[in-house]
């Protein structure tokens, strides 16, 4: 991987403030337009922008700006980093240890068993596999397939419980929920609560009870009471 210049507009202000480079040779180094080298030396761009000394930074040293400085037709060349910073990694194909890829088919059964509505992508990832695996162990095609056991790929450490619940969830995302079934739910409470003893339907919301014809009502059934101990 080439070094490439770090900061490089904060550089271009350092150097066209603390040196004797040409607007062409800091745009070289810095990956800028000369036009764009000479406004930050006109303070027309790069306002704000506290330049940066590449000389404390590593990537240049005093010889080389003053090569620089005597000919101009010298072309800068950025130092060597004292450090090398490791790339990263590509995403692939998680890599399953050598010890742990028996098992792997054992996995992909649970798997298939288990969550029905994993992808073979989803389970490629958990577990490192390949399509044609998933689909051979499905079909009961694997050529170990008499011998294989449904086994937890997070007991079996080639995936984290986190990682499963996620694809899980995924994959039950765009699934429909299936709806309840007429008859089977009760009815909210907001309705059974103005339902009428004698008619089983819902009471009118203005309807208000009368506290006198009540006691009227109460009152005529005891005296309908006393009046039949009174015949026996």
């Amino acid at each position: 991987m080439a070094n490439t210049l770090l900061m490089p507009k904060a550089t271009a202000v350092w150097l066209v403030d603390n040196t004797a480079l040409s607007f062409d040779q800091i745009a070289q180094f810095c990956s800028l337009h000369p036009l764009e080298v000479k406004a930050i030396a006109d303070g027309e761009s790069a306002l704000g922008i506290k330049g940066m000394d590449p000389i404390i930074t590593g990537q240049l040293t005093r010889e080389e700006i003053a090569r620089g400085e005597k000919d101009i037709n010298h072309r800068l060349k950025l130092s060597e980093p004292k450090v090398r910073v490791p790339e990263s990694k590509r995403k692939g194909p998680r890599y399953t240890p050598l010890s742990k890829r028996q098992d792997r088919p054992n996995a992909i059964l649970w798997l298939v068993r288990n969550h029905p509505e994993l992808k073979d992508a989803q389970i490629s990832r958990l577990v490192g596999t390949t399509k044609s695996t998933i689909e051979q162990i499905r079909n009961r095609t694997h050529w170990n397939a008499a011998n294989l056991v449904p086994m937890d790929p997070v007991t079996l450490g080639l995936c984290s419980q986190i990682d499963l619940d996620l694809e899980v969830q995924r994959a039950s995302r765009g699934r429909e929920q299936p709806q309840p079934v007429a008859g089977d739910t009760l009815l909210p409470a907001s309705l059974t609560e103005r339902l009428t003893p004698e008619s089983g339907r819902p009471r009118d919301e203005d309807e208000e009870l009368d506290a006198d014809a009540v006691f009227a009502k109460l009152s005529a059934l005891k005296s309908k009471d006393a009046e039949e101990e009174d015949e026996e």
